[in-house]
């Protein structure tokens, strides 16, 4: 009987043999979900599968310095984190932002959300829809920490922070996430 850590380690040691066959089973198994996370950070669907595609591309391309320390989708998803959080700081760092765009609360669509009713918790959704409203860095920061599971001190590293700003951070985030539900009760 072959498990499936085994069979991810089997197709990680094809990959490294440069089997295009391989890196499509996991490109299969694991793009939905890289797809998502750099789709909550970037909120945009054609910068979400750009990125999404690079980072495959990077982990294919250096899959020999993958030492097996983590799963390999949790060092798929930091590849893919890290390439969100550039993008964004890029596009962020030139864009204009106008008067109107500051009172918008469609910031990203969800597309990589999975709407199916039977699965999805109405307060889940509340809680996504309510974070959607908050300022750019505190959904980021709330996005690496709640919904990806990064600790601080992975928080810190990603989002090149000192350890008291990230923790001042996420707190104000929570705060702030906290007033978007008590005001959306309302």
């Amino acid at each position: 009987m072959i498990t499936t850590i085994n069979y991810i380690d089997d197709l990680i040691l094809r990959c490294r043999k440069g089997e295009q066959r391989a890196q499509l089973e996991i490109y299969n198994k694991y793009y939905r979900a890289m797809y998502n996370t750099a789709l909550r950070i970037v909120n945009n669907s054609a910068e979400a599968e750009d990125i999404m595609l690079e980072a495959f591309i990077k982990a294919f391309a250096k899959i020999k310095s993958f030492k097996g320390k983590s799963t390999f989708g949790a060092w798929l998803k930091r590849i893919v984190v890290n390439l969100s959080i550039n993008s964004f700081n890029k596009r962020s760092k030139y864009q204009e932002v106008s008067y109107q765009d500051e009172f918008k609360n469609d910031v990203f669509d969800d597309e990589g959300i999975d709407h199916n009713e039977d699965q999805i918790n109405s307060k889940v959704l509340k809680v996504l829809n309510a974070m959607k409203c908050l300022k750019n860095n505190y959904r980021i920061i709330l996005h690496l920490h709640l919904i990806e599971g990064y600790d601080y001190e992975e928080i810190c590293e990603i989002m090149k922070l000192s350890a008291a700003n990230c923790r001042t951070t996420i707190s104000r985030a929570k705060e702030s996430l906290r007033a978007k539900l008590l005001e959306n009760e309302k």
